[in-house]
């Protein structure tokens, strides 16, 4: 069980450093809602370190060991490490799915880009779709369909991200843009990063990526309504909520440079009120075919190890050989490279 002045604190995080999702936590049923919100508390202050941190490397080193320390049963003497493990013990998480988020933040790290679309899916698949496995399982949902369609929202999420955050990351370095597609453009990354412009090719990327978000979105939709009901309303909720930030960046034309797409606590209301109605419907209507869709091949792996009804807690030998390459560069040898 998770102490109540852990959940608190965890609850008070969450508040201030993701109000969508807490708006979004605030439909689920307290069964699901608690564990959820130590579940996101961890993830959030994992993502922070990593992203806020002068010391990225480090940073990813430490979480590894608080992650060894949690599914150990000694974790760490913070709020949201007690909460992690004990949602650890209650629902037997795999190993392999915070793992992968792990590995997506020592992507960050090592300031990974991506050839193609298929990398930066595969990013997503790590530092979004592991969470959505996460989530089902605290739901008690091991259904391979109904997993492959979380991890397609978790996706479609993380492509809105970086839809509406493409200036902002290219200011600090940063491209998740797929290469092929600046390089089909005719842009130079490292001229890109000095003085990203919103130009109409970058436009047309931006709009490129938002048009595969709503595919996985519409692929989504199966897999939600095969949730528990009462946990239905509140992921209907986030899923609606993340499509209308991706619907503002399309508003201001597909200009994520000199704009950022923000959208506003009555938007947020009445897609809330959506996700109630779509629930209502979800009971009647039937199962959609589009659930039994092959999952993505970047998140196939998630699928597996989180529908196993004995789950494996070793560390897989990706996560390794990424760990290990941050070592190496706290140490000062190697480099660091694309990922395909």
């Amino acid at each position: 069980m998770i102490r109540p002045d852990d959940l608190a604190h965890c609850e008070n995080a969450i508040r201030h450093g993701s109000l969508s999702f807490h708006a979004a936590s605030r439909l689920l049923p307290s069964s699901v809602r608690d564990p959820a919100l130590a579940l996101y508390a961890f993830c959030r202050l994992a993502d922070d370190e990593v992203d806020e941190g002068t010391q990225q490397a480090g940073a990813v080193l430490r979480l590894q060991d608080r992650l060894d320390l949690a599914y150990a049963g000694r974790p760490r003497n913070a709020p949201e490490d007690r909460a992690f493990a004990a949602i650890i013990d209650a629902f037997e998480m795999p190993r392999a799915l915070p793992d992968a988020l792990l590995e997506g933040l020592a992507w960050d790290a090592a300031e990974y880009r991506y050839d193609t679309l298929s990398g930066v899916r595969a990013y997503s698949a790590r530092v979004a779709s592991a969470v959505g496995a996460m989530m089902c399982v605290l739901m008690r949902v091991r259904d391979p369909d109904a997993l492959a369609r979380a991890c397609d929202l978790g996706v479609a999420m993380q492509l809105t991200n970086i839809a509406r955050d493409v200036g902002e990351d290219a200011r600090m370095g940063r491209i998740y843009l797929p290469l092929d597609w600046l390089a089909e453009a005719g842009i130079d990354p490292l001229n890109f990063t000095r003085d990203p412009l919103p130009d109409a090719a970058l436009r047309g990327m931006v709009k490129r990526l938002l048009a595969e978000a709503d595919r996985l979105y519409l692929r989504s939709e199966s897999g939600i309504n095969a949730l528990p009901v009462k946990a239905r309303t509140g992921i209907w909720a986030a899923r609606l909520i993340y499509a209308g930030i991706g619907r503002q960046v399309r508003q201001n034309g597909y200009d994520s440079i000199t704009m950022r797409a923000r959208t506003s606590v009555s938007q947020k209301l009445g897609w809330v009120g959506q996700s109630a109605l779509r629930t209502a419907f979800s009971v009647i209507t039937p199962r959609s075919p589009i659930i039994y869709a092959r999952p993505l091949d970047e998140v196939a792996f998630l699928v597996d190890a989180a529908s196993r009804s004995k789950p494996s807690q070793s560390r897989s030998l990706a996560v390794l050989d990424v760990l290990a390459e941050l070592r190496n560069r706290e140490a000062g040898v190697g480099n660091t490279g694309h990922r395909a």
